[in-house]
């Protein structure tokens, strides 16, 4: 079982150090098909570049090859690294990223459900603390704490997609191989 904060510590100076704030490390794909997913954006932006992404990769591949050198590798076996920006229907991993996108539709889905509710899905209204406001559509807002939300995310919409222009398309439909 790979120590996915103990990857998160490993990768977090790595974006810092480019300027980056981290969004999400998973682990995902089982033995089949292991894949270390890293999610991070420009503070000034919530977005990153192709460039930011391919030098981000560098960076994580030679910290971890690093550390498998000397008889420390993280992850037991083989691995897909993939480095992205959260996208437009990005996850909501931080509390913060529930203040910064209030106004915009999301879903959320509880540890436990709350007033028979597991899953939530409306207009993001704002945090206070470490509650979290949610219209939820046909329903009422309801407020739940941080540590009670499994998974979140932001849903596409037209206000979305309005308030995300990307910062550049360049390179987007080409892909890149190294080695």
């Amino acid at each position: 079982m790979t120590d996915l904060a103990r990857l998160t510590d490993l990768i977090e100076p790595e974006a810092k150090a480019l300027g980056l704030s981290l969004v999400r490390v998973k682990f995902f794909g089982g033995r089949s098909d292991p894949t270390l997913q890293v999610m991070a954006e420009r503070p000034d932006t919530r977005q990153l570049v192709i460039e930011d992404c391919a030098e981000l990769s560098r960076r994580i591949s030679d910290r971890l090859d690093a550390l498998e050198a000397e008889g420390k590798d993280p992850i037991e076996g083989a691995y897909r690294l993939e480095v992205s920006s959260p996208g437009i229907d990005r996850p909501l991993t931080r509390l913060s990223d529930y203040a910064d996108w209030a106004g915009h539709e999301a879903r959320l889905t509880l540890t436990e459900p709350v007033e028979g509710r597991k899953q939530l899905t409306g207009d993001l209204v704002g945090v206070e603390g470490t509650a979290i406001t949610i219209d939820v559509r046909k329903h009422t807002a309801m407020t739940v704490d941080f540590a009670q939300i499994a998974d979140a995310k932001l849903l596409l919409t037209d206000r979305l997609i309005a308030a995300t222009q990307p910062l550049s398309v360049e390179g987007a439909d080409k892909i890149l191989t190294e080695g």
